[in-house]
């Protein structure tokens, strides 16, 4: 079934969203992430809802269904394998290729898809650390365990991010928390939840909560 490129956006930040929220995803939630009004969202759930790729009724949360998920891990597979295509063979940083990803993902080709995943040796992250799903629509998604979760004396290799806004993926270049650094917490602050922390058992530096929450980690011990 055809989508338009609206359609896919909106499908594909449904399914996103539905990964954190399992009991359904609010017309509110919706309508934040895409950056519209709510009545805007209602009228694309509507639309989405009779192409079967969601559950609605009215004054409900939504449900995505299985053919809406498959649609949308199809999007998300396109997106992070150009991701990975534009930073590892054209030497674009990792802040730059977030948009034009949002260009490429809707190119209906399949076979070129295969192409491009061979091309690139089959990467399973794309570089920002998020999994790229495979071409059955197999997927593992990140654990929820951040930095925010850890405390003093604890380790934890960063393994991907929440947030890949270029804002803060500068920010992450500017004090060396990008992808496979080590970090090991010197203190934690109960009153703001910051933190000292020590990247590859080298550099100090203090974070926020917020940097520290959108920081996935694989724990280590030492």
């Amino acid at each position: 079934m055809h989508l338009s490129y609206t359609e896919e956006n909106y499908l594909k930040a449904i399914y996103l969203l539905s990964l954190e929220k399992t009991d359904g995803v609010s017309t509110n939630d919706i309508a934040e992430e895409m950056q519209t009004k709510a009545s805007s969202a209602t009228d694309m759930i509507k639309k989405l809802y009779k192409k079967n790729m969601l559950d609605y009724k009215a004054y409900q949360p939504v449900q995505i269904t299985n053919t809406g998920k498959s649609t949308a891990i199809k999007v998300i597979r396109k997106h992070r394998l150009w991701e990975t295509f534009l930073v590892d063979k054209l030497g674009f940083e990792w802040h730059e290729v977030h948009e034009i990803a949002e260009e490429l993902e809707h190119i209906k080709s399949e076979k070129l898809i295969t192409k491009l995943d061979h091309f690139l040796g089959h990467p399973t992250h794309d570089p920002h650390g998020d999994p790229i799903p495979d071409r059955a629509g197999n997927i593992k998604h990140h654990t929820d365990f951040t930095v925010a979760d850890l405390r003093e004396n604890q380790f934890g290799m960063i393994i991907g991010l929440k947030d890949t806004s270029p804002d803060f993926l500068k920010f992450l270049d500017e004090t060396g928390l990008t992808l496979g650094r080590s970090v090991r917490i010197t203190k934690f602050n109960e009153y703001d939840q910051s933190m000292e922390i020590v990247i590859d058992m080298k550099n100090q530096l203090s974070i926020s909560h917020r940097v520290a929450k959108n920081l996935y980690i694989k724990k280590l011990t030492r």
